[in-house]
C-alpha cells in the first residue's frame, strides 16, 4: 500500500490551492488595489473589501503586542499546522482529509502573513444594512472554519464502516 494514496494527494492539492488562492487575493488587496489599513470598497449590498490587520489569532484573541509574542504565535501556529498535516497524512477517509486539508491550507496562508508582516491581512466584510454578523476575515479563515465544521460533523454524525466488522453480515 502506497503512502500517498489518491485521497491524500487530493488533500495535499486542495491545501495547496487554498494556500495559493489566499495568498493571491491578499496580493490583489495589498499590491494591485493598493488598499491601506481601513480602506473599504463596496462590491455588493452585502459584501465589501475592507482591509484590516489581525495581530491575534481567531477573533483577535491573544493579540501579539511584542516581537516575542509575534514569533511565539508563528511557532505555535506552525506547530499546529504540522500536527494537522501529519493527521491528514494518516487519515484514509476522503471526508476527513478534505476537512484537514482546508485547515492546513488556511493555516499556512495565515502563518505566511504573520511571518512576513506580523499580522494577518483580513478583507472580507459580510454585512446587512450596516450590521456585520461576522468579523472581517479572509479566504484562509473561511477555509479553516469550514474545515473544522467538516471534521466536527464527521466525528459526530458519520461512522465509517470498518471493513473487518462482520456484525451486519449475519
Amino acid at each position: 500500500m502506497s503512502f500517498l494514496t489518491k485521497n491524500r494527494i487530493i488533500g495535499l492539492v486542495l491545501a495547496a490551492i487554498i494556500f495559493a488562492a489566499d495568498q493571491w487575493i491578499k496580493k490583489v488587496i495589498d499590491v494591485d488595489l493598493a488598499m491601506r489599513l481601513g480602506d473599504r470598497i463596496d462590491l455588493l449590498p452585502v459584501f465589501a473589501l475592507h482591509r484590516t490587520h489581525n495581530y491575534g489569532v481567531s477573533m483577535g484573541m491573544f493579540e501579539a503586542t511584542s516581537p516575542e509574542m509575534r514569533w511565539a504565535l508563528v511557532a505555535l501556529t506552525a506547530l499546529i499546522a504540522v500536527v494537522v498535516c501529519v493527521w491528514m497524512l494518516r487519515e484514509k477517509a476522503l471526508g476527513d482529509i478534505i476537512g484537514l486539508s482546508m485547515i492546513l491550507g488556511g493555516a499556512l496562508g495565515n502563518i505566511i502573513d504573520r511571518y512576513d508582516y506580523g499580522y494577518v491581512l483580513d478583507y472580507a466584510d459580510l454585512h446587512i444594512n450596516g450590521f456585520s454578523p461576522f468579523l472581517i476575515f479572509n479566504v484562509a479563515d473561511a477555509a479553516i472554519t469550514i474545515g473544522v465544521v467538516i471534521i466536527l460533523a464527521r466525528s459526530f454524525f458519520v461512522r465509517d464502516k470498518d471493513p473487518t466488522d462482520t456484525s451486519e453480515a449475519a
